[in-house]
């Protein structure tokens, strides 16, 4: 029996992570689901979307099935009481609960499907991203009224420990190839320090073809020359980018997966936002995170209920009659999820 917990969300969340837990059930793994409550639900209830005792439980979880939060533009900062009377400040609520749970690098694979309307349909891709470090640290300040600085931090360590992550994932899923993705020629001490950490990591992986690419011209060669990427390696911000590019090359939104991996916790999540326009309407495309469910279970040595997951997908995708309007269709999101689970 394997213990999940559950984030429900903010806007489409909760509709999604419903139907990734009954595809999971459908295919008949034990699962015992433990719910927590983090992001609006829990600010309206306690003044914080991470309150103190959610965090706790989290911390103590192995697995974790997460919905979309609602992250505001010029929102606050996120501040977190450690247990040695200190502080941590995050830029946001996602940021705090990877960072809080140990994550330090995220997986985003996308590809396309037959019968999904794609503006590249040879794209099958796995971005990596490190986590920790970056623009996204989130250490900025003001300078007077009228500017602000943000610090970019790259170390070997972080770098390096991302980069054997890539390459023991490449391993892992029969992929040979790993591009490192920077901005060297300009950010010649940051990500170039990236860059080398890859390359010095690399020597261990013999098996493995390492190149490199600047962050641009990867982005006009994506939407390109897709055939010509594998597994994509870069640094936090970089990645963030990419994977919503690669999303939207594909298709739509709601067919990236994701996942962020760490030394003791795992937490599957798709790649899309909270959609709070879209909630209670029935209407959001539930595949990403019926996707991450499959991610979740190989994840649990679970890999045959995994591949029924992305072939009943597959097959619904093919299929065409019973899809959401982002892909072109009229159906509801518990009529998709039904349909998927009918193909289990």
């Amino acid at each position: 029996m394997h213990k999940i917990t559950v984030i429900r969300g903010d806007g489409v969340g909760p509709e999604i992570s419903d139907a990734a837990v009954r595809v999971i059930e459908a295919t008949g793994v034990g699962c015992e689901w433990d719910y927590v409550t983090v992001g609006r639900q829990a600010e309206i209830a306690s003044g914080v979307a991470l309150p103190a005792e959610a965090l706790q439980k989290l911390r103590h979880s192995a697995v974790v099935l997460k919905a979309p939060l609602v992250i505001e533009k010029l929102g606050h900062k996120v501040v977190i009481e450690q247990g040695d009377g200190t502080q941590r400040i995050y830029s946001n609520a996602n940021t705090a609960l990877r960072l809080e749970l140990g994550a330090f690098v995220g997986v985003r694979p996308v590809r396309a499907y037959e019968g999904v309307r794609a503006h590249t349909p040879k794209l099958d891709v796995v971005i990596i991203r490190e986590l920790t470090e970056d623009i996204y640290s989130g250490y900025e300040h003001q300078v007077g009224p009228d500017a602000a600085e943000a610090i970019k931090i790259t170390t070997r360590a972080a770098s390096a420990r991302a980069a054997r992550f890539a390459f023991d994932y490449a391993r892992k899923t029969h992929r040979q190839h790993v591009s490192v993705i920077h901005k060297a020629n300009v950010l010649q001490l940051t990500d170039g320090l990236f860059l080398r950490a890859v390359q010095e990591a690399a020597w261990e992986y013999d098996d493995i073809q390492l190149d490199d690419a600047m962050v641009d011209a990867c982005a006009y060669q994506l939407a390109c020359l897709p055939e010509r990427w594998d597994v994509l390696l870069m640094p936090n911000q970089y990645g963030d980018i990419l994977s919503d590019l690669c999303a939207g090359l594909v298709g739509s939104f709601g067919l990236a997966p994701g996942a962020c991996f760490g030394d003791g916790c795992a937490i599957f999540e798709a790649a899309h936002g909270a959609a709070p326009d879209l909630a209670g309407k029935n209407l959001v495309n539930p595949t990403a995170l019926i996707l991450s469910a499959a991610l979740l279970l190989d994840h649990l040595n679970e890999p045959a209920a995994a591949h029924r997951i992305r072939t009943a997908v597959k097959t619904v995708l093919q299929q065409g009659r019973t899809l959401t309007p982002d892909l072109g269709g009229t159906a509801k999101t518990t009529a998709m999820t039904n349909v998927i689970i009918d193909h289990l």
